[in-house]
């Protein structure tokens, strides 16, 4: 492969920067799957912490829905958050629970959820440059008794890659639109979506929340 063949001639600078975005890759899926997403503390902890978080201006949803209390964990709901019954908590803005990380997507992880996704891309789309690369195709069987395991490695690659490229664009345009994958799957059962007079009440415009959802 070309990393291999780079090694053998002594550059090291592309083969070390492919490890360390691995290395960058795993820890970001720790970081990410370890921390707290976002859960709702006790309203008398975080009463503060909720006007601070809802200081957006959102006059298009109209004043007759009030915050309601949890069925099951019997905390004041911010506005946005629901109860995840996986991880029994009510998550702040809440986007999805991820099988694969095992914790929740909310307000406080889904930007390294997001950066996640990208290392992760970058690292798929260059391990399946250097599986094809060391690729070299005959039409025999002891070709394909040699070359079985790269060959399955590169489609699996592919796989991971279609999935993670779909995941990261759809979440992308999401949060473009200032929404998340809750509120998108289930906006007519949402009581403030579901009475707001616009579609979506908390579309800023694209690059206000891009720039409110990563700084």
């Amino acid at each position: 492969s070309d990393l291999q063949k780079q090694e053998e001639r002594g550059e090291l600078l592309q083969p070390l920067i492919f490890v360390l975005l691995v290395l960058c890759s795993i820890l970001l899926y720790f970081k990410v799957s370890l921390m707290d997403p976002g859960f709702v503390k006790p309203e008398e902890e975080v009463k503060e912490g909720e006007d601070k978080g809802q200081g957006v201006v959102i006059p298009q949803i109209p004043g007759d829905i009030k915050l309601r209390r949890c069925g099951y964990c019997l905390v004041k709901q911010p506005m946005r958050a629901k109860h995840c019954q996986l991880c029994q908590h009510c998550v702040r803005r809440y986007d999805h629970h991820c099988p694969w990380l095992e914790n929740c997507v909310g307000e406080r992880n889904h930007p390294l959820f997001i950066v996640y996704l990208s290392v992760q891309l970058v690292v798929l789309l260059w391990g399946g440059h250097v599986a094809w690369s060391g690729l070299y195709f005959e039409q025999s069987r002891e070709w394909l008794q040699h070359n079985i395991f790269l060959l399955v490695s590169f489609l699996l690659i592919l796989i991971f890659t279609i999935v993670v490229l779909l995941l990261l664009v759809s979440h992308l345009y999401l949060i473009s639109c200032n929404t998340t994958t809750w509120e998108f799957m289930s906006h007519h059962r949402i009581s403030y979506l579901r009475h707001s007079e616009l579609e979506n009440p908390f579309d800023q415009g694209i690059i206000l929340n891009l720039w409110r959802f990563f700084c």
